[in-house]
């Protein structure tokens, strides 16, 4: 095998068997460097495009750099395969550390061996190595390979070198060679004036050989330059040795010629065992990787953060990556346990840590300053130019991590903590990693680990949910894992069905003392007075997540206090901020945290202040949802809730959520299915359920929630009913009914409406009896009974004027003049329909100006006017997509859509009418599809399109499923007579058809 043998620590060179080769040119050597710099190690092609350009690559630069590989390659190509030596390995390249000599790593491995004999006490046989190693220098490590990267990787080779120079003179100076030493100390510290050991090691020599004036004069030449350069006093090396000196103290005495083992400090290796149960964090590892990769050896230096809630693994990841990259750190490993969250025990202050990490360092105990400024100081200058890794764990703040950070970035640090911890961010390169809960199957790999893959891949089902109950916590899932492995005859199902009961949950994770619950205590225990009330207070609610202004309402506090209190809880890892595209930051719990602070209320809180604070947050969802409402359909009539009255919230927050009231209900959807439930189930807040039902039903009409309107309505009804509260069982009452009017189940709706009327006329309410009346009118309408659908609206208008709901008065205009156009009365119908817009203007209801614009529209459209039909539709169109409003933006594309076939626009008439299509299937409404389905069906007759009668035959069906024989009747008769036409029909042939 033919010898290849790299040298860095001086100009580039290579050589085989003894013969120089020529790299290449500038971005050929600047890869092969990089790729020298970190055998073993995968470079990314990112990362030699920065060095090779670093002020900017071209745009073919990935492609360049594949080429001067492949050069490399070829250079070496008679000598080895080139592909073994350097390997494609993704994101980059790797060169592979065996079968040549590269001289930076002889040179460390060299000094390994030396800084071992000397610990050994083989003083004599270190110095031999520490020559050799020296030795291997040419020159400044790689002279003429230029750029920032290549150069701070020469800068560190340069540190190295110094520091060797460093130990080999202090082992000399043992060895009582001091005379010898003088020259070349006095050489290094002329080319290294700043650094003290160099020139302590000087002045000892110097005192050593009887020239104790130079060594005071050497001294006070060395302050002066600290001062003057950095502004600081000389360390405590140079400080005690000067002390010494000037007492001519008998420790400055030549040791014996074979001294004792030389006080060179065994490097510490202190992490703890990884995990054997560890797994998945392929993405916070990999991200570990890169920064260790493109900043160590960079001023700033190198750290890691990582924070999470107790139980998310931050420890276990720290220490598995520390493991893995242990070997890149020769000069050692530090671990402690700041304890920055402890049960019995106080942090542990930077003092005692940095007491702790000198002595590891080798420095003596009487030599160790006990002012805390002075130990920082010196455990820089002992850490100076040295590989050392630092792990400081469970960290409480950046005030007790700080001065425990070197001074070089030949270090890295890895921080743990709860907190982020942003002070960090500027002064440092500080790689924030946040960890979250497990994915899916990272936990499944983890139940694997600890319980046995036998028994996790029996129930995959079982074992999914499972993840869920732990919230995917590395910790909860141990926990679960090892009850698993110490009950061998439990499925997992049986597990899963224990963990399954709320109460339970958190007792089966927290075995003894600790586990979850220990750690969510102490997270707890340190949170303010304030923030704890908030904390279990939030705890009490089921919804998915909320706005701070719910904060605000629980603890009876001002919105701006209340999110003050919640970023806290955020900091502090108890919340997380929940995704969200409303008009407010959302906050969420995990169920397992939201389980401990569910219990820390019902210990810490009396019921009476636990319902309080509950009615206050749903008073304020009510208040809000009735004023969305309210700014919705427009009017100032003031609705009564009966036995519950809505929370009021600050002016200037109520106008800043509801700047689009339908945009806050969407936002709110969850949470207010979740808190009308949660009301429902409660004897005293039973009527806030009725009040939100009855208010979100303006979203959920709008966007055609229909399942969340039943399933809400239900809830409040039953709870009505339990609680005797009749006002409260008519309007669910009516509001099942409105819900079966909107579905077109008209027979299911009037006995519910019947019921409604009869409550509402026991408890004297006109204005929910005027509601319930013009309802009925609409199911009237619907069967066909035009004139008692008339004598409804009218009475039903009256009710409104009595109640001064101005908004309810447009709306029963509207109906009324629906009622009109239908019977024939076109000029009585326009009429009513102007007066009901001039209303719904005077309300201020967008939504009821929009509903009877449209009905203009379809009278205009009776009256043989489709221009002007078409241009009122735009106008709704307009209107619509101002309030949000998707199925009254579906029916206005729909209008559009007939008035255009209507006037032979066959084309844009089909575009219109495929757009309300998209609509109206977004909003799954049947019967608005269907129409649609027609309209196209006659647009496309015009055209004399086949598809025509398809379209006429689909709608024709809906409208028979759907009970709608008015309209079933009209689309067969045009189906008729388009499919006897067979061509083209004439848009007045097809309005007589529907007209006649």
């Amino acid at each position: 095998m033919r010898e290849i043998v790299f040298s860095l620590l001086g100009p580039l060179d290579v050589r085989v068997d003894h013969r120089s080769i020529q790299v290449g040119g500038g971005r050929r050597r600047t890869v092969l460097t990089m790729l020298l710099l970190s055998p073993g190690r995968v470079v990314s092609v990112d990362s030699l495009i920065d060095a090779v350009w670093p002020a900017g690559a071209p745009t073919t630069a990935r492609n360049q750099i594949a080429i001067c590989v492949a050069g490399l390659r070829k250079l070496f190509k008679d000598v080895t395969d080139p592909a073994h030596l350097i390997a494609t390995s993704h994101p980059g390249y790797v060169l592979n550390p065996q079968g040549h000599r590269i001289d930076a790593v002889v040179f460390e491995d060299t000094v390994r061996q030396a800084r071992e004999l000397a610990r050994g006490g083989r003083t004599a046989e270190a110095c031999d190595a520490y020559a050799e190693a020296l030795s291997l220098w040419r020159g400044r490590a790689l002279e003429g390979v230029t750029g920032p990267r290549v150069e701070a990787e020469a800068a560190q080779l340069e540190e190295l070198r110094l520091n060797v120079h460093e130990e080999y003179a202090g082992l000399r100076l043992q060895l009582g060679r001091h005379r010898a030493l003088i020259p070349e100390l006095a050489a290094l510290v002329m080319e290294n004036p700043l650094r003290e050991q160099v020139r302590a090691h000087l002045m000892l020599a110097q005192y050593r050989s009887g020239r104790r004036a130079e060594a005071l004069a050497l001294f006070r030449e060395g302050r002066r330059l600290l001062i003057d350069e950095l502004g600081i006093e000389p360390g405590p090396i140079l400080t005690g040795l000067h002390e010494l000196v000037l007492n001519d103290s008998p420790e400055l005495t030549q040791p014996p010629v074979n001294p004792s083992p030389a006080p060179v400090a065994d490097v510490a290796a202190q992490l703890p065992t990884a995990s054997a149960s560890f797994t998945g964090r392929v993405k916070e590892l990999s991200a570990l990787d890169r920064m260790l990769d493109e900043r160590l050896g960079q001023s700033p230096l190198a750290i890691a953060a990582i924070s999470g809630i107790a139980g998310v693994g931050k420890t276990a990841l720290a220490v598995q990556w520390a493991n893995q990259i242990a070997g890149r750190f020769p000069d050692g490993q530090l671990f402690t346990d700041l304890r920055g969250y402890d049960e019995m025990d106080a942090p542990v202050s930077p003092s005692t840590a940095l007491d702790r990490f000198l002595r590891s360092l080798g420095v003596p105990a009487p030599q160790i300053p006990t002012d805390p400024g002075d130990q920082a100081a010196l455990y820089r200058s002992v850490l100076g130019g040295k590989r050392v890794l630092i792990v400081l764990d469970n960290a409480r703040s950046f005030r007790q991590v700080q001065p425990l950070l070197p001074g070089n970035g030949r270090c890295c640090v890895i921080i743990t903590g709860r907190d982020l911890m942003d002070e960090l961010i500027g002064d440092y390169a500080v790689l924030s990693l946040g960890l979250n809960a497990m994915a899916p199957q990272e936990a499944t790999a983890l139940l694997a680990e600890v319980a046995g893959a036998e028994r996790i891949v029996d129930d995959p089902g079982a074992t999914e949910r499972l993840g869920v109950l732990c919230d995917r916590l590395p910790l909860a899932l141990r926990i679960a894992g090892a009850r698993l492995a110490a009950k061998p005859h439990w499925s997992v199902r049986n597990l899963v069905t224990r963990l399954e009961d709320q109460r339970r949950r958190l007792d089966e994770l927290s075995p003894g003392e600790g586990g979850v619950r220990a750690g969510f205590r102490l997270s707890y225990r340190d949170l303010s007075p304030q923030a704890r009330e908030l904390y279990r207070r939030l705890g009490l609610l089921s919804v998915p997540d909320f706005a701070s202004w719910v904060g605000a309402a629980l603890v009876d506090t001002d919105a701006v206090d209340a999110e003050d209190l919640i970023e806290q809880l955020v900091d502090t890892q108890l919340l997380e901020v929940a995704p969200s595209s409303g008009p407010a930051i959302r906050y969420r719990f995990q169920d397992l945290l939201r389980l401990f602070a569910w219990e820390r209320a019902q210990e810490e809180e009396s019921e009476e202040n636990r319902t309080a604070a509950l009615e206050r947050a749903y008073g304020g969802w009510l208040a809000l949802a009735d004023a969305a409402r309210t700014r919705t359909y427009g009017g100032d009539h003031t609705v009564s809730y009966g036995r519950v009255t809505p929370y009021p919230l600050a002016a200037e927050l109520t106008d800043e959520l509801l700047a689009n009231p339908m945009d806050w209900l969407e936002s709110e959807r969850t949470a207010l299915r979740d808190v009308i439930k949660q009301a429902a189930a409660g004897d005293h807040t039973a009527a806030y359920a009725w009040g939100l039902t009855v208010n979100s039903t303006t979203l959920f009409e709008a966007h055609n929630y229909l399942d969340d309107w039943s399933t809400c309505a239900d809830h409040a009804l039953a709870a009505a009913v339990r609680t005797g509260d009749t006002l409260g069982e008519a309007t669910m009452l009516r509001s099942q009914a409105t819900l079966a009017i909107y579905q077109r189940h008209y027979e299911e709706a009037v006995p519910l409406l019947t019921r409604a009327l009869a409550l509402f006329d026991a408890c004297g309410e006109i204005h929910g009896r005027a509601v319930t009346l013009r309802n009925l009118a609409l199911c009237a309408r619907f069967s066909g009974d035009l004139d008692g659908a008339m004598r409804d609206a009218r009475e039903a208008l009256e009710g409104f004027r009595q109640a001064g709901d101005i908004a309810g008065e447009s709306h029963a205009l509207g109906l009324l003049a629906q009622l009109e156009l239908e019977r024939g009365n076109l000029a009585e119908g326009i009429a009513l329909c102007t007066d009901a817009i001039a209303m719904s203007r005077k309300a201020g209801s967008v939504r009821g100006e929009t509903q009877n614009t449209y009905r203009l529209a379809e009278a205009l459209l009776r009256r043989g006017d489709p221009a002007a039909a078409e241009e009122t539709c735009v106008k709704v169109l307009a209107l619509t997509r101002q309030d949000g409003d998707r199925l009254g933006e579906a029916h206005a594309l729909r209008g559009i859509g007939e008035a255009r076939w209507r006037q032979g626009a066959w084309e844009s008439a089909q575009i219109a009418l495929l757009q309300a299509l998209e609509v109206a299937d977004e909003v799954s409404d049947r019967f608005l599809r269907a129409r649609i389905e027609a309209d196209l069906g006659c647009a496309l007759a015009v055209r004399g399109t086949p598809e025509a009668a398809l379209r006429l035959e689909a709608a024709r069906a809906v409208f028979e499923d759907l009970r709608a024989p008015v309209w079933q009747e009209q689309v067969a008769k045009v189906l008729k007579n388009v499919t006897a036409a067979g061509g083209p029909v004439s848009p007045q042939d097809l309005i007589d058809v529907l007209e006649g």
